[in-house]
């Protein structure tokens, strides 16, 4: 089961569902094929720095920090208990951890080697000015994926979840098709990696 979570502010930030450490055979399927290609578009993207948008509990920031040695990590989020408790269980020399919203980051121009938004931008109210943040805080790469549309809700209705909202999850304001979520992201460079592990569209995007 789910549970959705709510930031001290009253968004809503996502649930509490750990789709990284489930036990549903069907689930760990899923989020291997996400895990495995995400992978390869980091390893791609060979950053010498990160900023995660959206970092929630830490576990891919953690991830990365890990791999990445002495170079840089920022991950940011929202104030909620269970992504400050998240944060607090995962620690690294290079892993620095910032609340604060994902419009107008309080960075400099080119500050981080690759910005990253990993299941994030279906929930900020405003995606084009966060697109342009993250795009003016990196000097190389995006690295973003989102919720493949109309098919997400599809899948949860088929499973019978979200009914009244016609299977929309909860704090998912913005909703892409592949093809849309690739022009969108053209706007701020090159898009060259475009991956569809399923139910999700992944872009890596060269400044």
């Amino acid at each position: 089961m789910s549970e959705v979570t709510v930031s001290e502010e009253g968004i809503i930030t996502g649930n509490t569902y750990d789709k990284y450490g489930s036990t549903n055979p069907v689930v760990r399927r899923l989020m291997s094929a996400f895990e495995r290609t995400l992978d390869q578009l980091f390893a791609q993207s060979d950053p010498s720095s990160v900023l995660d948008v959206g970092c929630g509990e830490g576990v891919l920031v953690h991830q990365w920090a890990q791999r990445l040695g002495e170079r840089r990590v920022v991950g940011i989020d929202l104030q909620e208990e269970s992504i400050q408790a998240g944060w607090a269980e995962r620690q690294a020399p290079n892993l620095e951890y910032r609340v604060m919203h994902a419009e107008n980051l309080p960075f400099a121009e080119n500050e981080f080697d690759l910005a990253s938004a990993i299941e994030v931008l279906e929930h900020v109210p405003d995606p084009e000015h966060t697109l342009a943040e993250m795009a003016r805080c990196a000097e190389r790469h995006l690295l973003v994926s989102v919720p493949r549309e109309p098919l997400w809700r599809m899948l949860n209705m088929a499973r019978g979840a979200y009914w009244p909202a016609l299977g929309n999850t909860p704090g998912h304001l913005n909703h892409w098709s592949r093809r849309s979520f690739v022009g969108l992201l053209s706007h701020y460079g090159q898009v060259v990696e475009v991956r569809s592990p399923f139910p999700w569209t992944m872009l890596l995007v060269r400044l």
